[in-house]
């Protein structure tokens, strides 16, 4: 007994063509996803530090990232924000500060006093090049201290040291 029927006039096919559009478009999503979480980065070579705790930044926290190249120019987020070259007194630079500083959770300065004058809560992530001069770095910290910005917390990015090196860890 035959209990299978095929009817030749009947029988469908799938049709494959919108499901590789979703594919695609899926690769393509998270193929920009990937290089948009890395954004903040430049490539620099951080300083060895034989001490550092490791850089968890907490969820959702606003946190600024700061990339100071060896020649001195600053950028953010693929954006150039001061050039040494044609400078603007750092006026590009302040602007992104303050507005990042304005977008973070504020505290009260002194924990004694809550009524007292309020500050940013969110931290600054400075990276600079290990052959960068501290003078650049120096003048990011000067315009945090302005007092239409006050982000007074800042973080320091270094490399770990190599594991062959002598203070070098194993993980």
């Amino acid at each position: 007994m035959n209990l299978s029927k095929h009817d030749p006039e009947t029988e469908m096919e799938m049709d494959m063509t919108p499901m590789i559009d979703v594919v695609f478009l899926l690769i393509i999503f998270f193929i920009l996803i990937t290089d948009m979480s890395q954004a903040d980065l430049e490539d620099l070579q951080l300083p060895v530090a034989q001490n550092a705790d490791p850089d968890k930044p907490e969820k959702g926290e606003v946190r600024p990232v700061l990339n100071i190249k060896q020649d001195g120019s600053i950028w953010a987020k693929r954006e150039n924000y001061f050039d040494p070259e044609n400078s603007d007194g750092h006026e590009k630079l302040q602007k992104f500060l303050f507005l990042k500083a304005n977008s973070m959770a504020t505290e009260p300065l002194n924990e004694e006093n809550p009524g007292g004058p309020m500050v940013p809560a969110g931290k600054l992530l400075i990276r600079a090049d290990g052959n960068t001069l501290f003078k650049h770095v120096q003048k990011v910290m000067e315009i945090c201290g302005i007092d239409t910005i006050k982000l007074w917390k800042l973080q320091l990015a270094a490399a770990e040291p190599a594991k062959d090196q002598p203070g070098g860890t194993e993980q």
